[in-house]
């Protein structure tokens, strides 16, 4: 039961994404309908937090401060919605649930920063992406068996 399960999850996983961490800032790109039209909305904050880091459910919160109101969102890394995910920024911490933030405002909300190269830690190689066996041809095995 614990292969088919993971098998399922292995197909419907994303290898094409990057590895946000707590304290980076980053620019996620998701798709949101209204009614019959499609658009592509950005949310640019701070992940607060991450969970799942190497499974198909993997998810992580980020805050951002919208006119001087908190706003938090959690996104699924592997949701067919999310087109996109940018590090913009990344910052030295030493947790994985920056909860503290919520009350910090002004100057005590900054995080020192950390040099990274934002080119190659955004880079995404879509090959992995095609490598993958696609749903149908997983469903089509399933069927032979």
């Amino acid at each position: 039961m614990g292969s088919a399960i993971t098998d399922i999850n292995e197909r419907y996983k994303k290898y094409s994404t990057v590895r946000p961490k707590s304290g980076d800032t980053v620019k996620v790109s998701q798709k949101i309908r209204e009614g019959n039209k499609e658009r592509i909305q950005h949310f640019q904050g701070l992940v607060i937090k991450t969970s799942n880091p190497n499974n198909q459910s993997s998810r992580i919160y980020v805050r951002k401060i919208s006119a001087g109101i908190g706003v938090e969102k959690s996104f699924l890394v592997h949701s067919p919605l999310i087109t996109k995910i940018e590090i913009i920024k990344r910052s030295k911490v030493r947790r994985n649930y920056l909860s503290y933030m919520r009350t910090r405002t002004g100057k005590s909300a900054r995080l020192s920063a950390q040099d990274f190269d934002r080119q190659e830690v955004n880079f995404v190689d879509e090959a992995q992406e095609i490598d993958k066996p696609s749903i149908e041809e997983a469903q089509k095995e399933e069927t032979k068996e």
